[in-house]
């Protein structure tokens, strides 16, 4: 997007931090009006996150102008919100290409620039990141700095909680920057309480609060009494106390969309030893008008029209899978007060809007915690109750331990519903659901099923559901069914799949979404199609007799080769002594970029077209 200068004549002055950094102070909320126009016309154009970006934009500016970057490190977490740092690091001009195909990625990414200092997409990272960042400029002794970026949400992170632990009690230099915007900025953060914030994080107020605490060193119930009624006074007005109990010197709240402020207040900090916590109060959306009336349909948007705020339609119209999961919720809770559903704050992206509002009590919204929420699960299960985990196969990454600890060894019968199975698209390498399949296929008594359409995934749902010896696992992708008919719900049989097309010499055994692509490949080979329902525990009857009466086997995932269902198939052939040659078609030993789902299987050959060409290629080698 090229930029007009008469509309963006401050923006066009600032490619990088330095020529920021030559602003005068009284045009910095200048600047940020801009900033924020072209954000708003640059996401309309490309889809992308929004809201959160929206929030940030004086932030970003203030720290960009306060902090000597790229040298002082500032770690974004999530990254959600960088959107702003992107386009003042250099990569203004680049942001139409954001989430595409060898575009920026969508998040902050060491390899796409010098300003970001650690690759992200998961939240709650930042903290623990940055405690490491400022051990290690402790050590260097070169006089670099580092500030991180938390919202309200990624701080209930366990994560987040042990960093800040750990961070005061080693003391290094460094901030912590709350961007909290669950609450409307009121008056306690208006003009007193930015004035407040600016003296304590001052140089009169530091150094008499540190010879108070040496002179009173010797003196241990003086010193005691001085702290509690420092903590009270200061607690009357800011509610710092719990982070002052981890060691932090908490500043705020400030308003966070007062750039001038922001900027006095951060060169103040940036001098205080110790850990520091600033606390912001932003608004999501902030100046756009349906993004701050509904932030969270804003967070994440496709192409829409800045002026009248009307988003472009997807294009199926099909009922998508987490839609498909979250109707069969509230069908099965509607006869079943057992039934419990427990997501690590995805409600909205898991498609349990409408459970959680029609069954708010067996509804458990468990924030930003993965896991918390499987191990609180596997209580529910041993209580009694039917407890269901609705989570992105990318975030259930960080529960492995919870998962076989917890309920695996202990045979509960806990069901986790797997949004996000496979490719994501826009969202890249930190979003791709690739591995899920490898990493729960190997624990035992686990229960792994892929369903090919949305009513195998209503058919697994309630199969899953009515287990009860050990855990489940059913594992859908991002995106729509396609518009097969749902079928009255049943228990399916244990392990069993399915022949969809009987051929001759080569079987194709797919394992979950990509069936209509293994249908038509084989129209072309004259190939036998199962959809194999089951990754774990095997069709294992079927897969030798498929070895005896075939002369070759392609497996088909939508997951990492590496140790993915194909594997499986593997180890059961050797196992058997079957020697059948096997092509293991699926996604290659490398992370995943960003692009549209489509583009980007139809480049790893997982459409129709390629997979004819994999094996015409397979049976020349």
């Amino acid at each position: 997007m090229s930029l007009d200068i008469n509309r963006y004549p401050l923006l066009a002055l600032v490619n990088n931090p330095d020529d920021l950094r030559l602003i005068s102070k009284d045009s910095l909320p200048k600047l940020c009006d801009e900033l924020r126009e072209y954000l708003l016309n640059s996401v309309s154009r490309s889809s992308g996150h929004l809201a959160s970006g929206l929030g940030t934009v004086e932030l970003t500016v203030a720290l960009h102008y306060v902090y000597n970057t790229p040298f002082d490190h500032i770690v974004w977490d999530v990254g959600h919100q960088a959107y702003p740092h992107k386009i003042l690091t250099g990569r203004r001009d680049q942001m139409p290409t954001i989430r595409q195909k060898d575009g920026l990625h969508p998040f902050p990414w060491r390899e796409e620039s010098e300003y970001d200092v650690l690759s992200v997409g998961h939240s709650s990272t930042s903290i623990s990141a940055s405690l490491g960042l400022a051990i290690a400029a402790q050590r260097e002794a070169k006089g670099r700095h580092v500030a991180c970026v938390i919202g309200d949400g990624a701080i209930t992170a366990g994560m987040a909680f042990e960093a800040m632990n750990h961070a005061g009690d080693v003391k290094p230099d460094m901030l912590v920057i709350l961007n909290d915007n669950e609450m409307s900025i009121s008056e306690n953060v208006g003009a007193l309480n930015n004035h407040l914030a600016q003296i304590l994080s001052g140089k009169l107020y530091s150094t008499l609060r540190e010879s108070g605490k040496m002179v009173l060193s010797g003196l241990p119930p003086i010193k005691e009494l001085v702290k509690r009624t420092e903590e009270h006074l200061k607690g009357m007005v800011v509610p710092g106390t719990l982070f002052e109990e981890f060691g932090f010197n908490y500043i705020g709240p400030i308003d966070g969309h007062d750039v001038q402020a922001l900027v006095q207040t951060l060169k103040n900090m940036r001098s205080l030893k110790g850990p520091q916590l600033l606390h912001i109060m932003t608004k999501k959306g902030k100046g756009y008008a349906p993004a701050e009336k509904d932030p969270i349909g804003w967070h994440g948007v496709p192409k829409f029209d800045p002026a009248t705020g009307t988003q472009q339609k997807g294009g199926s119209a099909h009922p998508s899978y987490s839609s498909v999961f979250g109707d069969w919720l509230c069908e099965t809770a509607a006869n079943d007060k057992k039934l419990m559903a427990v997501t690590p704050a995805m409600r909205e992206g898991s498609g349990m809007v409408r459970f959680s509002r029609e069954y708010p009590d067996q509804y458990f919204d468990v924030a930003i915690a993965e896991q918390h929420a499987v191990t609180f699960a596997a209580g529910l299960a041993i209580g009694g109750f039917n407890p269901i985990v609705a989570i992105y196969s990318t975030f259930l990454q960080r529960a492995y331990d919870q998962v076989i600890h917890d309920v695996a060894i202990q045979k509960l019968p806990v069901m986790f519903a797997i949004d996000r199975g496979g490719i994501v698209g826009a969202d890249g390498p930190t979003h791709q659901g690739a591995f899920d399949l490898s990493y729960l296929r190997c624990i035992p008594e686990m229960v792994v099923m892929t369903p090919s359409d949305e009513n195998e995934c209503r058919q697994m749902l309630y199969t899953g559901y009515h287990y009860q010896d050990g855990p489940v696992a059913v594992r859908y992708p991002r995106g729509n069914g396609i518009g097969v008919e749902l079928e009255p719900l049943a228990i399916l049989p244990m392990g069993k799949a399915k022949v969809r097309r009987n051929g001759e010499k080569v079987a194709i055994l797919n394992f979950g979404t990509l069936l209509p692509d293994a249908l038509q490949a084989a129209e072309q080979l004259n190939a036998t199609v199962v959809d194999m329902r089951f990754v774990k525990p095997l069709d294992e009857s079927l897969i030798l007799e498929l070895a005896e009466s075939h002369d070759a086997l392609i497996t088909l995932e939508e997951n990492a080769i590496m140790g993915g269902a194909g594997s499986g198939v593997n180890e059961l052939l050797m196992a058997y002594r079957k020697a059948i040659p096997v092509l293991n078609l699926g996604l290659p030993d490398e992370f995943i970029a960003q692009g549209g789902q489509e583009e980007v299987r139809a480049e790893l050959r997982l459409d129709a077209t390629g997979i004819v060409e994999q094996y015409q290629e397979w049976c020349k080698g």
